[in-house]
């Protein structure tokens, strides 16, 4: 998969930008809050049409502006399409080649990234909520009928919470049952996506580390069963408790992921680089699943990755992707780290204040 073109107009606080990466890699420069992280994120959005750090369309619009357009070339299975993000209040609009698209799983397969950021290596010692929210985003990038699996469920729960607050004990059984139903099916698409993970874990880690140590991943269910009567069960006898304190206290919505090292905890056993490098590791498999799936490579959108990783490391890591023929977009405030991997096929840019100037190879 390739992003070809990119123009963005209000987005953020970028006015207006066109820009056209390398088919390999691409370095976008300049201070601290300038905009380098929001072109990512564009990029994103042209495939889940969803942006990464925020779920309030106001949000993405230039202040001072009613609406905001990201408007994309990819190219995907040889097939070029052109994607529309129109925003404007609290809606947004897409189109594939001038046709409205209803629902977001018809941006699928289109342009599939993955994302590493500061954020993302935060998520091992951050609260079990952003953890859930990786994979979940991670598991619709490759699966787009997961997607409406979570909708059906966390609607559902919207729902029964509603009802817990309001007191009403008459649709309280009715919208129990359905949770169990739709709970069982989000384990069981989370549980399949992190046996899969688990695969492919162990041998991106040992090929960043060049060391024996064993990664693992683990599911944590709040409640273990793949079964919606036992499920129900659970929730049935937990009523008394939800209606109390007026919210549903046991389900999916409170499932994590357990990351180990070596059988122990990374969390409480594991240094800084081995947290760096477990969370990239996590990253370059979701990669090689979504390679896997749609038999080609996604696009790598690396946010401030020098904080990250060493030079050696980071030098490691792009001739790999090279190799591997994959679209690699950086963000960073210093070029330098990257001279030594900057060929005639990659693209430099200067964000400053919103604006993007390309300045060669």
């Amino acid at each position: 998969m390739l992003l070809q073109r990119l123009r963005l107009e209000q987005y953020r606080n970028i006015a207006s930008a066109q820009f056209e990466p390398s088919r390999s890699l691409t370095i976008l420069h300049g201070l601290n809050g300038q905009g380098k992280t929001n072109l990512l994120e564009s990029i994103a959005m042209l495939g889940t049409g969803r942006a990464f750090r925020t779920g309030k369309v106001q949000d993405l619009i230039q202040h001072g502006s009613s609406s905001s357009i990201v408007s994309g070339q990819v190219l995907a299975s040889g097939i070029q399409s052109s994607i529309i993000l129109q925003l404007q209040g609290s809606t947004r609009r897409i189109s594939i080649d001038a046709k409205p698209v209803q629902r977001a799983a018809e941006l699928h397969g289109k342009l599939a990234t993955v994302i590493f950021s500061p954020d993302d290596t935060a998520m091992v010692k951050l609260g079990p909520e952003t953890r859930r929210r990786f994979l979940d985003r991670s598991l619709y990038s490759s699966n787009a009928g997961f997607l409406q699996d979570y909708h059906h469920y966390y609607r559902t729960l919207k729902q029964r919470n509603a009802l817990l607050k309001s007191g009403r004990l008459d649709e309280l059984g009715l919208w129990t049952e359905q949770l169990a139903q739709a709970g069982v099916r989000l384990m069981q698409h989370r549980r399949q996506y992190v046996d899969t993970l688990q695969q492919l874990l162990q041998r991106q880690y040992a090929r960043i580390c060049n060391q024996a140590e064993q990664v693992a991943i683990q599911y944590i269910t709040d409640v273990a069963t793949d079964r919606p009567e036992e499920l129900l069960q659970v929730l049935m006898e937990q009523q008394e408790q939800d209606l109390r304190y007026r919210t549903t206290g046991r389900g999916p919505h409170r499932d994590d992921l357990l990351f180990l090292i070596n059988d122990r905890s990374l969390k409480g056993f594991g240094s800084q680089g081995q947290q760096r490098s477990f969370v990239l590791a996590l990253k370059l498999a979701e990669m090689d699943h979504l390679q896997q799936s749609f038999g080609e490579e996604p696009v790598l959108l690396l946010d401030d990755i020098a904080s990250e990783l060493d030079r050696e490391r980071i030098n490691n890591l792009l001739n790999y992707l090279r190799q591997r023929e994959v679209q690699v977009l950086i963000t960073t405030t210093d070029v330098t780290p990257f001279r030594a991997v900057l060929q005639q096929d990659s693209r430099r840019y200067r964000m400053e204040a919103g604006n993007l100037t390309y300045e060669g190879n």
